[in-house]
């Protein structure tokens, strides 16, 4: 059940839990004891609102940034990890696989701005070896949301 309860949420996180009892075919208050549940044990983190910012007069830039690093003993990439996602400009911070270490996602105001971080934040902090930056140039899909479905505008116009 509480599978079936993240799936929905995950999907749309402004379901009501009456919503999902309806959905589901439980009583109301299972579902909310639940979701209070899980919220408690941080399963649940937090309710977000995916934004698509070129749609608005707001000036966002994105970028995700490689990082090499060398790993500490004892804590691996732990440590560094912490230091680098306290920063603001940082959204994301991923461990991952193959010639980097991190994979980091950076929001700031302008290229520059960003650039900045990636130079005079990132890049001089003790064990970081390199960093690679990609800048986000446009976003086609986010957390399983299309941005823009260009199959609706594929529909033939008539004219009477």
């Amino acid at each position: 059940m509480r599978k079936k309860i993240l799936k929905l949420l995950e999907k749309n996180a402004k379901l009501t839990a009456k919503e999902i009892a309806v959905m589901l075919a439980l009583p109301v208050d299972r579902v909310t004891k639940e979701i209070a549940d899980m919220e408690q044990e941080k399963i649940i983190l937090r309710y977000q609102t995916l934004i698509n910012w070129e749609r608005t007069d707001e000036q966002k830039v994105s970028a995700l940034i490689d990082v090499k690093v060398t790993p500490q003993q004892d804590v691996g990439f732990d440590d560094i990890a912490n230091r680098i996602y306290r920063y603001d400009e940082v959204t994301s911070v991923f461990l991952i696989s193959g010639a980097y270490d991190l994979s980091v996602l950076v929001e700031g105001k302008s290229l520059k701005e960003v650039a900045s971080f990636v130079s005079q934040k990132l890049s001089t902090l003790e064990h970081v070896q390199s960093t690679r930056t990609h800048f986000i140039l446009k976003k086609y899909k986010q957390d399983g949301v299309i941005f823009e479905d260009r199959e609706a505008d594929r529909r033939q116009v008539l004219h009477p």
